[in-house]
């Protein structure tokens, strides 16, 4: 999979939801035609009024908004929400609604985990920040560290196509034909910057495994630094192969993890890698100060991506996810130097002789878990690629 970039474009990177959703509400109160809304997590709380609010002012001044949640992680979206979306004019649809919650079938885990928004086709929004409240982080300590893209120039016409796309397959799903966007065509959206990016996009159709190949990709090619950071990592064996190889070559790789628990099998079976990783002279940072969600890297100071999709099976096997993926080495240093200072402000490095000298007892819980990882990778026929 060749990743297409197209020059041209004026990326902006935003730090957590008090620099996105203020990004965001702009864009929605700037437009005039269109807008498409896409997120895993459409909260209750103070963000999601306020974001619904922006979408009802919208839609009554004639606005087409199309707002598009995940049937799972947006089931407690709250019906006024709902509501007030539909009497002021916008339109809701929900991916793959949760009918039978005690089910338990691969087909349920193929969630909409992407998170972006496009505004008359003239701006557009990629990340992991979902419609939620930073300070909204049950037994987590706030804010919730993320990253997103605010995309101006070229590169938001794929992003447009992309929404446009997977809304009309779910307004024929819902049988809902009146909703169809019909494709214009192709947009043509002037130069506005000189930044080059792409957009990859995770599907259970032709795109199952570009972002995973656009990472492999350029991991393989890296000469200097490799800097990852992934809430929640559990990679296949060839990702842990590549990040080898690229120790081997000499190469700094630097991986920044979630360190508090939240899921408690991915987080212990992800730490059951460690040894191997550490022991080909991989790092790895914890991040402890507060609740991390970012899913970004940088690359040779050249190559970044930032989008949805984490290192795990559930992000590169299961999910919908968008990443962006910039070729620019201002955008990179930018990254970069977040993700370190980052490092040095929140996280703790993960030792590797500390890490080796620990009793039994600490690495049982890791390999257990791992074994329960793999066991259910295997249930859903992807044993194979662990």
């Amino acid at each position: 999979m060749a990743v297409e970039f197209l020059p041209g474009n004026r990326l902006t990177l935003l730090r957590s939801g008090v620099e996105y959703f203020p990004a965001l509400e702009a864009a929605i109160r700037a437009a005039q035609g269109e807008i498409f809304l896409e997120a895993y997590i459409y909260a209750g709380d103070a963000t999601g009024r306020r974001i619904t609010r922006a979408l009802c002012e919208a839609a009554s001044r004639g606005v087409a908004v199309h707002l598009l949640v995940d049937g799972f992680g947006s089931r407690d979206m709250p019906a006024e929400f709902s509501r007030a979306l539909r009497e002021a004019g916008a339109r809701l649809l929900v991916y793959r609604p949760e009918i039978w919650r005690f089910r338990f079938r691969r087909d349920r885990l193929r969630r909409l985990h992407r998170k972006m928004a496009v505004a008359d086709g003239r701006v557009a929004f990629v990340g992991g920040i979902n419609i939620i409240d930073d300070m909204e982080t049950p037994r987590q300590k706030p804010p919730r560290y993320d990253y997103a893209v605010k995309v101006e120039g070229p590169l938001v016409a794929p992003v447009r196509e992309a929404a446009v796309r997977l809304w009309n397959r779910i307004a024929m799903a819902r049988l809902e034909q009146g909703w169809r966007v019909s494709h214009p065509v192709p947009l043509h959206v002037g130069r506005a910057g000189s930044q080059r990016a792409a957009l990859v996009v995770r599907d259970n159709l032709r795109h199952r495994r570009d972002i995973e190949e656009a990472y492999l990709a350029a991991i393989g090619s890296a000469r200097e630094e490799v800097i990852i950071a992934s809430a929640y990592f559990f990679p296949g064996r060839r990702f842990r192969r590549a990040l080898v190889r690229a120790a081997a070559r000499r190469v700094s790789v630097v991986l920044l993890l979630q360190g508090r628990v939240e899921y408690v099998l991915l987080h212990y079976a992800s730490r059951a890698l460690y040894g191997t990783l550490l022991e080909a002279g991989v790092e790895i940072y914890e991040y402890h100060r507060s609740f991390m969600h970012a899913k970004v890297a940088v690359i040779d100071g050249h190559w970044a991506t930032v989008g949805s999709s984490n290192i795990d099976p559930f992000s590169l096997m299961l999910a919908r996810e968008a990443n962006v993926v910039i070729e620019d080495r201002r955008f990179a240093a930018e990254l970069r130097g977040k993700l370190r200072a980052d490092m040095e402000r929140g996280a703790r490095v993960v030792a590797k002789t500390r890490w080796f000298r620990q009793p039994l007892w600490r690495r049982i819980p890791n390999w257990i878990a791992y074994g329960l990882a793999r066991f259910t990778m295997g249930m859903f026929g992807f044993g194979g690629r662990f």
